[in-house]
């Protein structure tokens, strides 16, 4: 009998032990997302800052020196 506790208690740990590195598994899931997602942020603010420069360019070149502030 009591090597049946034991193999049920080590069945039980071992359980214990995957499910604890499945959880870290995640977390880190987790992380690697929230920190593609702030990159692809920062890329697209960036993006709309170039954007915005390049029509402010494009709108000085059309409009006449005389109506520039």
């Amino acid at each position: 009998m009591g090597w049946q506790k034991q193999k049920e208690e080590k069945a039980k740990e071992e359980a214990g032990r995957k499910q604890e590195e499945r959880e870290k598994k995640k977390k880190q899931k987790r992380r690697k997302m929230v920190e593609v997602k702030k990159i692809v942020e920062e890329w697209e603010i960036w993006n709309e800052e170039e954007e915005a420069a390049k029509s402010e360019k494009e709108a000085k070149k059309l409009v006449p020196e005389k109506f520039h502030w």
